[in-house]
């Protein structure tokens, strides 16, 4: 078939597999199929405004325009990094027109986060009265990037990257229209799939490359890495990616996984995250989530940073490995976390309360003179070595703020504690 502007076959693959029915859209069931959100509305023959939340490549664009064909609605694109007031103001008046001539609109926004507050709220009146059905498109969290009366007004849907299963479905897609298996051997094509990322524009972009190779001799993965170009992970570090992985790689070292910790930690610095971001971080969950269990944990995490810091980058990066393989593996406890948020509540809770007065030191005449320091005990000069004296404000009842696990070294802790309270009460019965 040719077109005005040329034949279809100079068209870019991506382009000429675009799906020309939501059935053919893949990867995206959970909102097209009868019992998602988007298989209900249509069920029912009426489209309300959503925001498409997704990575590159699964299908925004694509889901937009093909529901605006379903529901008759005229589709009307907008990209908000080309676009202005005056774009929107146009675009709005046109909407007008056509609800007068009883047609609706579906006005596709792509990358929607990009039209700032005001912009944003320029929507408003027209989503309500029902001038335009607002589909945003965008590859940002909403809940970041958009406003509240935006979203209220909007359902958010997630789409997903594209899994093994769709990927291999374009693939076979693309193999029946050139006409002819790609060469690649059964690596190859599971090294191609992985090369995407789930994105599944680039993906066509990939097989397009390769579609020009002869059908032999087959590539294995080595080979098709030389012929096409693995492109930067998705990881913008002020984004919401830099924050979904190091909470994934915090969650995994607090759940002693050191090989997902591993994972997370080199995903993180293939995408560019700073090493010293890393080891800050790492440095927390030391005495946040280990502690006391093992005290070195936070000993290993200073040393790493030193050691980065000295060698630099990639020498330094061994040190950053080690130290997640040394604090994944080491016994966990958040008491002395706890401790302290518990000791913080109980300051708010009594205010100014003073020190008792036999723990005070009394460096003059008139503070002797006024029971500074009386009657308090030098814990050296006691048979254990432990007075049992109390140390909290008079007024204050005694609180237990450090409650250490029978874990690593805090079991020995506890010990020590028990035998120290056993001690306190014998002290106090004997008066």
């Amino acid at each position: 078939m040719n077109t005005l502007f040329g034949k279809n076959e100079d068209r870019p693959l991506a382009e000429r597999l675009r799906p020309q029915s939501l059935e053919e859209v893949v990867g995206q069931g959970h909102l097209l199929d009868p019992t998602g959100p988007l298989g209900r509305m249509l069920a029912v023959g009426r489209l309300t405004s959503f925001i498409l939340w997704g990575p590159p490549g699964c299908g925004k664009t694509t889901i937009a325009r093909l529901l605006a064909e379903r529901t008759s609605l005229h589709f009307e694109p907008l990209s908000a990094v080309f676009s202005g007031v005056a774009d929107l103001r146009k675009v709005f008046e046109a909407a007008k027109k056509r609800k007068e001539m009883g047609q609706g609109t579906l006005l596709f926004v792509d990358e929607i986060h990009r039209f700032n507050r005001a912009q944003q709220d320029g929507f408003l009146p027209f989503v309500e009265d029902g001038t335009v059905v607002l589909v945003g498109a965008t590859t940002e969290n909403p809940s970041f990037e958009l406003n509240g009366a935006l979203l209220s007004r909007s359902q958010v849907l997630v789409l997903h990257r594209l899994d093994d299963g769709a990927l291999e479905t374009l693939i076979g897609r693309a193999e029946t229209l050139i006409g002819h298996a790609l060469p690649l051997a059964e690596d190859a094509r599971a090294a191609l799939k992985a090369m995407a990322d789930g994105d599944g524009r680039y993906f066509l972009n990939l097989i397009e490359a390769l579609s020009i190779l002869p059908p032999e001799p087959q590539l294995d993965s080595a080979q098709l890495a030389q012929v096409v170009q693995k492109r930067a992970p998705a990881y913008d570090k002020d984004r919401e990616g830099h924050y979904n992985l190091i909470s994934a790689l915090h969650k995994s070292l607090r759940g002693s996984d050191t090989d997902a910790a591993l994972y997370w930690m080199a995903r993180m610095l293939d995408g560019g995250e700073d090493p010293l971001y890393l080891l800050r971080r790492l440095a927390r969950f030391a005495v946040e989530d280990i502690g006391l269990a093992d005290p070195n944990a936070l000993t290993q995490a200073l040393a790493a940073w030193d050691l980065y810091e000295r060698l630099g980058s990639p020498e330094g990066e061994l040190g950053l490995a080690q130290l997640v393989i040394y604090l994944g593996t080491a016994p966990k406890s958040n008491a002395g976390y706890k401790a302290y948020k518990s000791a913080q509540r109980a300051a708010k809770e009594t205010g100014s309360l003073m020190p008792p007065m036999h723990i005070l030191n009394a460096p003059t005449k008139m503070m002797k003179e006024l029971g500074y320091a009386k009657g308090y005990q030098y814990d050296h000069d006691t048979a254990e070595g432990f007075s049992g004296q109390n140390y909290f404000p008079d007024d204050m009842a005694r609180r237990v703020f450090y409650d250490p696990p029978e874990r690593g070294f805090e079991r020995d802790v506890r010990k020590r504690l028990n035998y120290w309270e056993k001690l306190r009460a014998r002290k106090a019965a004997e008066g």
